[in-house]
């Protein structure tokens, strides 16, 4: 489908976009070419294939949810910069006085 100038001037005032005449005349064939690319495509998908997600078909790949052992505190505070009573230490972000 062929864009004239013109179709791309009113694009770009939808888009709300400022075009100069030069991006004008550059867009409009580019444009046209993404425009025919999307009708080849929309010839391929008919009424018997399924719409799919993936190329192959999956499955549930998440692992099942199941308590486990956490991490002991000692090894979770290893890398922080500052620990205190087993938790991490962050700077005071609130004022005393904020309510």
């Amino acid at each position: 489908m062929a864009l004239t100038p013109d179709d791309v001037v009113r694009l770009a005032g939808l888009a709300r976009i400022d075009l100069t005449d030069d991006e004008t005349a550059q867009l409009a064939p580019q444009l046209g070419l993404i425009l025919d690319s999307v009708a080849v495509v929309s010839q391929v998908a008919t009424a018997d294939v399924p719409p799919t997600s993936h190329a192959l078909p999956l499955s549930n790949v998440f692992r099942s949810d199941e308590p486990r052992p956490s991490l002991p505190p000692a090894d979770a505070l290893a890398g922080a910069p500052r620990a205190q009573d087993n938790r991490f230490r962050v700077p005071r972000i609130l004022e005393e006085d904020a309510q």
